[in-house]
C-alpha cells in the first residue's frame, strides 16, 4: 500500500541523535511542517534540531495528492459569516502567500511541479458555487465560475481558483532536506520543561515546534478535545482518461480528482477514523462505473486532523507555554497548510510580527458544535467494556478490518496488527494482551 509518490522517490537519511545536546530551538516531526520549519530558521541563520522518530516524510506527508491551492473547499462563504470580511481575507491571503512560495521554490526543484487551475464542483446544488464565489469577490477574490467538462459525469458547475499548482511533494521534500540539521529514529519519548529525552539522547531547548501531525502533549492546549482524526482514499489509475485540472467535489461524500504523469488520482471515501466509511472499495466501485478500462496501480489512504472550526492551530501551544509553537489541523489542505504555518511559526520563532498570525490562534474560542460531538465520541467510546485500549487516553480501539489496523475513534491514533504505533497522538505502541 504505497503511495505514487513513495515509490517514486529517493529521500536523504540521517543519523540517529546520542548524548547530550543543547539548541536553541527543537522541531520535533520530520514531515513537511517540521522541515519547512527547519528550512527557513536555518535562512535565518537560527540554531535549530529537528528529531524525527522514524523517517523523515514517513507519515501523513507521503500519503497526500500533492495538490497545493488556497481553495480549500467551499470554506469561504462560511468564514466569511463566522468570522467576517478582514479574517476572511487573512486566510485567503495567508495561503495565497503559501502558493506563491512554492511557485518561488519550485523554480528550481525538480518535482513534477505544474501550474493548475482548481475547482470545487457541485451535482446539485449550483446555489451554493454561486455564495462561494460572490464571498470571494467580497474578500477581494474573482474566483473561476464554469461548468466542467472533462469530468465523466454531469455537474451543476464549478468555483474555482486560478494559477494554482500540483507536484510531486516528496521529490520536493528529498531537495528541501537536503543539508539540514536532521535526526532519524530519534523518538522523543518524555518532554519537560526545556528538555526532550529520547532513548539515547537528551536535548535541551529554548523553544520547542510541535510538528507530529497531532500534537502529542495532552496537559496544555486541550488539543485531544479541539481535534479529531479523518481518513481518507486514493487510487492511481492507469489507461483512464486524465484531467488537465484539479477537482474536487464540495460534499465530503463525493470525489477529487488530478493527474500525474499517465496516472489518474481520484479520492474519496472519507470517514472519522474509528469509525465505518466507503474506503477503497466505494473508489473501486465507482472507478468500474465510470473508468471500466482502467487498471488500478498504486492505492493509499491519508489521514488529517480536523479542527472544531476548519482552521488549523498554527502559533503558540498554550498561553501556559510561552517559548512552544504547534501547526496543525490542516482539514486536508496540508500543502499550503504546511507552508503558510512554517511562515508563521519562523516569524514568531525570531521575534517577527506576522500578519496572518490571528486567525490560526490556537487560543481562540472553542465553543463550537463540533467540541460536544468531540467530547460525545470520547466519552461513549472510554465507557465500552475492553481491554482493547489506546494510550493516549484510554479509548476503546476499534479493529479495521480493511487496512488490518486497531483505531483509535475519539483521537486517531493507529496501531498495527503486533501493537506497533502507525498514527499519533499516542506517543508510543499498544501492546496487545
Amino acid at each position: 500500500m504505497n503511495s505514487v509518490w513513495t515509490d517514486n522517490v529517493n529521500m536523504p537519511h540521517f543519523d540517529k541523535l546520542e548524548g547530550e545536546v543543547k539548541t536553541d530551538v527543537l522541531i520535533i516531526g520530520g514531515g513537511i511542517t517540521g522541515l519547512l520549519c527547519a528550512y527557513f530558521l536555518q535562512e535565518r541563520g537560527v540554531d535549530y534540531l529537528l528529531a524525527e522518530g522514524r523517517s523523515i516524510c514517513s507519515g501523513v506527508t507521503g500519503n497526500t495528492t500533492g495538490k497545493i491551492t488556497a481553495q480549500h473547499g467551499l470554506m469561504y462563504a462560511d468564514l466569511l459569516k463566522k468570522e467576517g470580511t478582514e479574517r476572511t481575507r487573512m486566510y485567503l491571503d495567508a495561503n495565497r502567500k503559501a502558493l506563491d512560495k512554492y511557485f518561488m521554490l519550485c523554480r528550481n526543484i525538480d518535482c513534477d511541479f505544474e501550474e493548475k487551475n482548481n475547482f470545487v464542483y457541485s451535482i446539485n446544488n449550483k446555489s451554493k458555487l454561486e455564495r462561494e464565489a460572490d464571498a470571494l469577490r467580497k474578500v477581494g477574490y474573482d474566483a473561476l465560475l464554469q461548468d466542467p467538462t472533462e469530468l465523466p459525469f454531469s455537474t451543476v458547475g464549478a468555483v474555482g481558483f486560478a494559477h494554482q499548482a500540483q507536484f510531486h511533494p516528496l521529490k520536493f521534500l528529498a531537495h528541501i532536506a537536503e543539508g539540514l540539521n536532521i535526526y532519524e529514529n530519534t523518538f522523543v519519548t518524555k518532554l519537560s520543561e526545556n528538555t526532550a529525552l529520547t532513548e539515547r539522547a537528551r536535548i535541551t531547548y529554548q523553544k520547542l515546534v510541535f510538528a507530529t501531525h497531532f500534537p502529542i502533549d495532552n496537559k496544555h492546549g486541550l488539543y485531544f478535545l479541539k481535534m479529531y482524526q479523518d481518513r481518507s482514499y486514493v487510487l492511481a489509475l492507469e489507461n483512464a482518461p486524465l484531467v488537465k485540472d484539479m477537482y474536487i467535489n464540495e460534499d465530503k461524500r463525493g470525489m477529487s480528482f488530478r493527474s500525474y504523469q499517465d496516472l489518474l488520482l481520484v479520492g474519496g471515501g472519507s470517514h472519522r477514523t474509528g469509525q465505518e466509511g466507503g474506503k477503497w472499495q466505494e473508489l473501486r466501485t465507482y472507478a468500474g462505473k465510470y473508468y471500466p478500462r482502467a487498471k488500478e496501480r498504486y492505492y493509499w489512504a491519508a489521514q488529517d486532523c480536523m479542527t472544531l472550526d476548519n482552521i488549523p492551530y498554527i502559533g503558540l501551544y498554550s498561553k501556559s507555554m510561552p517559548q512552544c509553537f504547534v501547526a496543525t489541523g490542516y482539514h486536508k489542505w496540508g500543502m499550503t497548510s504546511a507552508m503558510a504555518a512554517a511562515m508563521i511559526l519562523t516569524d514568531k520563532i525570531v521575534g517577527k510580527e506576522n500578519p496572518y498570525e490571528a486567525v490560526f490562534n490556537p487560543s481562540r474560542n472553542i465553543l463550537k458544535p463540533q467540541l460536544f460531538i468531540n467530547g460525545a465520541e470520547t466519552t461513549v467510546n472510554l465507557l465500552i467494556p475492553t481491554t482493547k485500549r489506546c494510550p493516549h487516553l484510554g479509548c476503546a480501539l476499534k479493529w479495521n478490518e480493511t487496512e488490518h489496523s486497531w483505531d483509535c475513534p475519539c483521537h486517531g491514533s493507529r496501531f498495527d496488527e503486533d501493537g506497533g504505533l502507525i498514527d499519533n497522538p499516542a506517543n508510543g505502541d499498544w501492546k496487545r494482551e
